[in-house]
């Protein structure tokens, strides 16, 4: 990342951490007795949970080590830990207003310093159980099965299976046993073709080499072998050196190019976060697919949904997207359906199907509520092939 995108986005990032946490320390210490010695140890809590995650990326950049590994467990957590706490004090205060305004709640003045503690102690314990149920949920990821009919011949082909992954998040939240647990599910499927549509990595690839991930990466067996695109993180670690280490670990980097593969064309883009990190634009997809066959399958991978009218011009049979975790906390999920025309599952635009998977990692709070890590197997069934090729 260029030195003045880190900075600005260093800059953004904190000033929003600072005042949200600002406010929710602020409406907790209101339950507090002024008077208890618990007020000062809860404000140093306070602030170093607020910018342990923070903290522990930047450390993480200089060494991968045990400080920095507690820094982002925990810095990652109190994300979660924020957002429902934040939800549950903006309620709360709204709920006070409609109450002052109207008069409809009666307050119990007499036990109302009690009344506060209460709710503080409910209100935490509520969100904690909520976030700790989501990292469970992580740890189950699902087997999504869909099929495509593609009107198409793909030579002698009637069908090809893909396993597509998106958002695996490779580093210190997704490690070995994680990915591990990825590689046996995309294996079972005895994919003819592994897509890996960007986010393969989650920043820095420090703690991917440490943890020889792309080893485990290597392990995926299809008769036709691994193919990825970049995502917008690969380019927040830097792409280079992420796209270097994933090509030696068995996997193709599709960077603004197109490739015949099994009776069928697959097209890679270029992450579209590209030029916020490099200057440069990437290709337009019409040029990508200059002198591409358009008679045969065409398969597209972007990472980010975004202008899905550029896949039905171009005439694209199937295009795999990520991206989005489907909001990942809830309610999440309602805000990315607002912003994307597909934000989870499986749509036809026109001529074009469209799939954007929830994917498999997360990033930020280790936790997904109201939403599921998944591998997808889609099943694409062509015109005119031969049963069982």
């Amino acid at each position: 990342m260029k030195t003045i995108n880190l900075v600005i986005f260093l800059t953004i990032v904190i000033g929003i951490i600072s005042a949200v946490n600002f406010y929710i320390c602020i409406r907790g210490l209101q339950a507090i007795p002024r008077d208890a010695i618990i007020r000062i140890p809860y404000v140093i809590f306070f602030i170093i949970v607020s910018f342990s995650y923070i903290a522990g990326r930047l450390l993480e950049r200089y060494s991968v080590c045990f400080a920095s590994d507690l820094l982002i467990w925990t810095g990652s957590f109190w994300l979660g830990l924020m957002l429902y706490l934040l939800l549950a004090v903006v309620a709360g205060d709204l709920l006070r207003l409609a109450n002052w305004m109207a008069h409809v709640i009666p307050v119990p003045s007499a036990r109302y310093d009690h009344l506060k503690q209460l709710t503080a102690i409910v209100v935490v314990a509520a969100a904690a159980f909520v976030v700790l149920g989501g990292y469970v949920n992580t740890l189950y990821p699902r087997l999504n099965r869909v099929v495509v009919d593609i009107p198409k011949k793909a030579g002698s082909r009637s069908c090809l299976d893909i396993a597509l992954v998106t958002d695996i998040h490779l580093g210190i939240i997704i490690s070995n046993s994680r990915l591990q647990k990825m590689v046996d599910m995309v294996n079972v499927i005895r994919p003819d073709i592994v897509l890996l549509a960007g986010d393969i990595v989650d920043e820095d690839l420090a703690p991917v080499i440490q943890g020889n991930l792309g080893g485990l990466l290597s392990s995926l067996r299809s008769r036709y072998g691994t193919y990825a695109v970049t995502g917008n993180h690969e380019y927040i670690g830097g792409v280079e050196a992420a796209c270097a280490y994933l090509s030696a670990n068995g996997v193709t980097m599709l960077r603004d190019k197109a490739v015949r593969i099994g009776g069928l064309c697959l097209i890679g883009r270029e992450d579209r976060s590209k030029k916020q990190f490099t200057g440069a634009d990437r290709k337009p997809l019409e040029e990508i697919m200059k002198g591409v066959d358009r008679s045969l399958p065409l398969i597209l991978m972007d990472h980010q949904p975004f202008r899905l009218s550029d896949a039905v011009g171009q005439g694209i049979d199937l295009q795999v997207s990520g991206h989005t975790h489907n909001g990942q906390l809830w309610p999440g999920s309602i805000i990315i359906g607002m912003i994307y025309e597909v934000s989870r599952g499986l749509a036809r635009i026109g001529g074009t199907h469209v799939y954007v998977s929830s994917g498999f990692g997360t990033w930020g709070p280790p936790s997904r509520v109201g939403t599921i890590p998944e591998v997808v197997h889609i099943k694409l069934r062509f015109a005119g092939g031969k049963p069982g090729q």
